[in-house]
């Protein structure tokens, strides 16, 4: 698929530290291959400038040594301090995400703890900057210092991911735990309480539910289920809300976008 004339990169602007690992996420044809090939030189801005390690843009050859690659897996790359600010950078190439996106893809648990593991020990032992491109969520609350994510070709949410995660949205889910007997009975008093979208059983825990608040009420409703459960004589025997997510944040600032 070709983008023609449409803008990928629009303004993108970042800072990286020595050392530091980057989680950059976006959907496909966020922007995201377009700036890891102006980063790595393969591509030059139409406008707007970027360095690496103190090295302008404007200087290729030294640029591109500053600013290595991992074989077979373009999505991720590793240099010294980065200080990126694109400006409007079209291209005719299609997203890589869309054929080739995750530097783990395909490999077993084993593997993915191997690459893992590779990119802190580059990130540790070389003081380098390492840029991990990827749509699994779980590896970069693993392994990533702070987390950008990029929509339209532009910074959606910058920061570390619990500030990420916070700033999407208070948490929208409950655990609670009745008695097994109550499950049933406790299912049909959240469901029709006021700002619960549904309550379902937790799965491998009995006497376990799961209650979600509907999109932009408040947690504050959940005491509202709560208090149902106390007038229909439902004991909680247990209840936990759930933390704001990475995959909350993402979601909530890309599919508006």
């Amino acid at each position: 698929m070709l983008y023609g004339e449409l803008v990928a990169v629009a303004d993108l602007t970042f800072s990286v530290e020595p050392g530091e690992i980057l989680g950059v996420l976006g959907p496909n044809g966020a922007g995201k291959t377009t700036a890891n090939r102006v980063l790595t030189t393969l591509l030059a801005p139409t406008r707007g400038t970027f360095a690496v390690a103190g090295v302008p843009h404007t200087r290729p050859v030294e640029n591109a040594f500053a600013s290595a690659s991992f074989p077979r897996a373009p999505v991720i790359q590793s240099g010294r301090q980065p200080r990126s600010s694109f400006g409007t950078t079209r291209t005719s190439t299609a997203s890589i995400g869309r054929a080739r996106d995750e530097p783990t893809l395909g490999l077993d648990p084993a593997g993915e703890r191997q690459v893992l593991s590779l990119v802190r020990r580059i990130a540790r032992d070389r003081g380098a900057t390492v840029l991990l491109s990827t749509h699994l969520l779980a590896e970069v609350e693993e392994v990533c210092s702070r987390v950008l994510i990029v929509n339209r070709g532009q910074v959606a949410a910058a920061g570390t991911v619990s500030e990420v995660a916070r700033r999407a949205a208070a948490p929208r889910s409950a655990r609670l735990r009745v008695a097994l007997e109550r499950v049933e009975e406790a299912l049909t008093v959240l469901t029709r309480a006021p700002g619960i979208e549904h309550a379902v059983p937790a799965d491998g825990h009995p006497g376990s539910l799961t209650a979600t608040l509907d999109r932009g009420t408040s947690n504050g409703l959940m005491n509202e289920g709560l208090r149902a459960l106390a007038e229909a004589g439902v004991p909680v025997l247990s209840f936990e809300l759930e933390g704001a997510r990475l995959s909350d944040a993402f979601l909530a600032m890309t599919e508006a976008g």
